[in-house]
């Protein structure tokens, strides 16, 4: 007679946990046993207990210190998450569950990974099972307590900030040149730096004789003098670049340069000490004041640009804006290179034009397309080129979106299939809003391919609108002109190294146009 053989003991049932760490701060972090070694040694006990169900501690770290929970852009949780989606995690373990997320809606986004790959979550301090409703419920009692206390957090700080800036003390913000940053268990603070220190003197000085920007700018690129630079907490290098308008003007408006500290529209006397004297401050926001005299402030198209929006310098992928000088009652209008009025004129080949001259040579390079019929083939060809090229790339794209559409639906259909349910769940409502913005888009791809190979225009169509210059123009106001420009051109390039300019028309310009010039025939 056999003898049975016993059966093989069951496989042990292996749970590999992760545990996650974080602190909103970094304060602390240098520490040899930290806030994070404190909530990574919890879970590793919690693990430990649970040894007789499987349970083992995997040996990487996911910790984030300095990391806020309110938002999900976290290195070690992205980690994480690319590790579970991997299948490397069957459990994660937190210290309590604000560790995790302060947000509900990430908390959600989170579950619903966690759901998808089977993924345990277990809170060391807070015991609940998300298993059951009771459990769900409890976890997002607390999640609401979580996000209610972040956002008290956030009102504290700003008070402590504003409360701080009263005070004249440093609160916070980029370095600034002149100063060092100490830190200090009490706070930190600003501390003179000697030799930047005189270079600010100076940068004012110079600006005090040449009572213009770009010039002081030049100089200062002549000089090698930079902005500020600094190391961040995390060993980055930031700033020493060479100063622009922008950033001289922002330091030579900076009240903390005088020893004060700015809070909103409140100036409060700061606990470092001033760099600049008050008279060379009132003299230089005085210059600064009288240049500024409009505040910048200016009428839409006051002086009648008509190529207003529409001029770029090639040289320096720039546009070109509008604007003028004054002698006596006459003003002169040109067209200037925004990278060389920010950078100085050096930069830049192509500088400035006259804004008459470059106006006229567009209106005549439209009226001679009217005249020359090989130009007005020409023109003809290349505008109809230039609408077929725009419907093919939007064909395209209505193409790729297509399936995009159909496999968002398909996922969209399982995954409300799955759950039972038509409108619960972070992940459908995401594959909602998902679908949506395709079919949105879809659709107005759709008309917009309709609506252009409706207005290809012919050559009959671009005589009648061109037609509109000879006899109408010149009876126009400065703004009827002005808006036929900006109806049918859509570029102007201007070229100043080659002295050359290229003019691009609209497709669906000259369409329009030759519309309601029969409209108002009609």
């Amino acid at each position: 007679m056999s003898k049975r053989r016993p059966a093989p003991p069951p496989p042990e049932k292996r749970v590999r946990c992760a545990i996650y760490t974080r602190k909103s701060t970094e304060e602390g972090l240098e520490q040899e046993f930290n806030s994070l070694d404190a909530q990574r040694e919890s879970g590793e006990a919690y693990i430990a207990s649970q040894k007789a169900e499987g349970w083992e501690c995997l040996p990487d770290h996911y910790d984030d210190g300095g990391y806020t929970g309110g938002n999900m852009d976290r290195p070690a949780l992205k980690r994480m998450m690319a590790d579970i989606d991997a299948g490397k995690i069957d459990c994660v373990v937190v210290y309590k569950v604000d560790r995790l997320s302060r947000s509900l809606f990430d908390f959600g986004r989170i579950m619903e990974a966690f759901d998808a790959q089977k993924v345990s979550f277990v809170s060391v301090t807070q015991a609940f099972n998300t298993t059951h409703s009771m459990g769900r419920l409890t976890l997002n009692i607390l999640l609401s307590f979580a996000q209610f206390e972040r956002e008290i957090i956030g009102e504290r700080t700003r008070d402590k900030i504003a409360a701080a800036r009263r005070k004249g003390k440093w609160s916070g913000g980029h370095p600034v040149l002149g100063y060092d940053l100490l830190l200090s268990p009490g706070g930190s603070k600003l501390v003179v730096n000697n030799d930047e220190a005189r270079r600010v003197r100076t940068i004012f000085d110079i600006y005090l004789r040449q009572e213009k920007l770009i010039p002081v700018v030049q100089e200062l690129d002549r000089r090698g003098w930079n902005t500020k630079t600094w190391v961040t907490r995390k060993g980055q290098t930031r700033g020493g670049r060479p100063f622009d308008k922008n950033s001289l003007f922002k330091m030579l408006t900076n009240p903390v340069y005088l020893g004060k500290v700015k809070y909103r529209d409140e100036l409060h006397a700061g606990e470092h000490a001033a760099i600049v004297d008050e008279q060379l401050w009132q003299r230089a926001q005085a210059v600064l004041h009288r240049n500024g005299r409009n505040g910048g402030a200016t009428v839409k198209n006051k002086y009648g640009a008509l190529l207003r929006g529409l001029v770029r310098c090639v040289p320096c992928d720039a546009s070109m804006g509008h604007c003028y000088s004054a002698k006596g009652p006459r003003r002169y209008r040109y067209y200037v290179c925004m990278h060389a009025q920010k950078r100085g004129w050096q930069v830049c080949p192509s500088k400035s034009v006259p804004a008459g001259e470059l106006e006229r040579f567009v209106i005549d390079q439209i009226r001679g397309v009217a005249r020359d019929p090989t130009v007005l083939a020409e023109t003809v060809r290349e505008v109809q080129r230039q609408s077929r090229r725009t419907v093919g790339e939007l064909e395209a794209e209505r193409d790729a979106l297509e399936p995009d559409v159909a496999r968002q639906t398909a996922a969209l259909r399982k995954r409300v299939a799955a759950t039972g349910t038509t409108g619960n769940g972070a992940e459908t409502a995401r594959l909602r809003d998902q679908v949506r913005t395709l079919e949105q888009r879809a659709t107005e791809v759709r008309e917009r391919i309709v609506a252009l190979s409706r207005d290809i225009v012919d050559q009959r169509e671009v005589e009648n609108a061109l037609a509109l210059f000879d006899p109408v123009w010149d009876t126009l106001t400065p703004r009827e002109q002005a808006r036929v420009i900006q109806l049918l051109v859509e570029r102007v390039d201007y070229d100043g190294r080659n002295s050359t300019i290229a003019i691009t028309f609209r497709p669906n310009g000259i369409k329009t146009l030759a519309r309601q010039k029969e409209e108002s025939a009609a």
